[in-house]
């Protein structure tokens, strides 16, 4: 081959193919996830975008294909700042996010070390990765955007061989997995897709349009109100609103709370792990999600 017809490869700036970072890159991303799932080495499927956490906005929410874990993905066109390490924890809370993804067009070693210090101290599924993004062109070439992980947990190729050998499950997926199996051999209806391995599930109330959650973690199962991903916050609470005093007179110790997350009522400290309770835990989780859809459900030509 001719070395003279050989191209070289050029940085590009990234506001050269993305003008603004909600309106293209955004929206590119969330198109072409399987461009960043090349680079962590994990297959992400596309959950929502500019998704509501009480009055901010996740850039994009995706969940792992295998094990059904939920990933925060937290874009910038502009190097990193402590403003969006502040919102992504703050995300963390209202999404129940397992892995976080910052992408940035640069990093400064203060927020390296910041994302290297959440690995080191929290545990296992946790993973926070810090990500840059470029963009490269030979010669006039399409521009191509590319991305380098800066920062991710130590171990992090290691768990992803192991989940490709294991069918790609975390050893939190297998215990959901193993649970809901359980609850499901228990309380066939609604039913729950086979072989599912996330740590909530939803149930749809078709005659208000609201779903019922129930989750499982280490230490808790619950039962919760939580908004479509695709609907505004403020639209979600205006419609569950009106609920508040059926829900607070029916069931006792249910909360409130004004956000992503409505009405909840969740049983702490318990040791899910502990499979000689399943039976007592699937009959809870079944009977309050029976209340919370009779509540919807009678409750719904009240409200109106």
């Amino acid at each position: 081959m001719n070395s003279e017809k050989l191209g070289t490869l050029e940085p590009v700036d990234v506001r050269k193919a993305f003008r603004d970072e909600a309106k293209d890159f955004t929206p590119w991303l969330a198109e072409n996830l399987n461009r960043l799932s090349s680079v962590l080495g994990i297959k992400l499927e596309l959950e929502g975008k500019e998704v509501y956490v009480g009055s901010i906005r996740a850039d994009i929410v995706a969940r792992v294909l295998h094990s059904d874990e939920r990933v925060l993905i937290e874009n910038q066109l502009e190097n990193a700042n402590l403003q969006h390490l502040g919102q992504i924890l703050a995300y963390l809370a209202g999404l129940d996010a397992k892995i976080v993804v910052w992408i940035a067009k640069g990093f400064d070693d203060e927020h390296l070390s910041a994302i290297r210090w959440l690995n080191e101290h929290t545990a296992d599924p946790f993973a926070f990765f810090a990500v840059q993004v470029g963009v490269v062109q030979i010669g006039d070439s399409p521009l191509a955007p590319v991305f380098e992980i800066l920062e991710r947990p130590n171990k992090w190729d290691r768990q992803v061989q192991e989940s490709s050998r294991t069918g790609g499950l975390s050893e939190s997926g297998k215990f959901y997995r193993a649970f809901w199996s359980h609850y499901s051999n228990r309380w066939p209806e609604p039913p729950i897709r086979p072989g599912y391995a996330g740590n909530n599930v939803g149930h749809l109330i078709d005659i208000v349009d609201l779903r019922v959650y129930q989750y499982v973690s280490g230490e808790a199962v619950g039962v919760y109100l939580r908004p479509d991903s695709k609907e505004d916050t403020k639209d979600f609470e205006a419609r569950v609103l009106p609920y508040r005093e059926l829900f607070e007179n029916r069931i006792e110790g249910t909360k409130f709370r004004s956000g992503n997350w409505w009405y909840w009522k969740s049983r702490e400290g318990v040791d899910t792990r502990d499979q000689a309770k399943w039976d007592e835990l699937a009959g809870w989780l079944n009977d309050i999600r029976q209340k919370y859809e009779e509540i919807l459900r009678s409750g719904a030509d009240v409200v109106e």
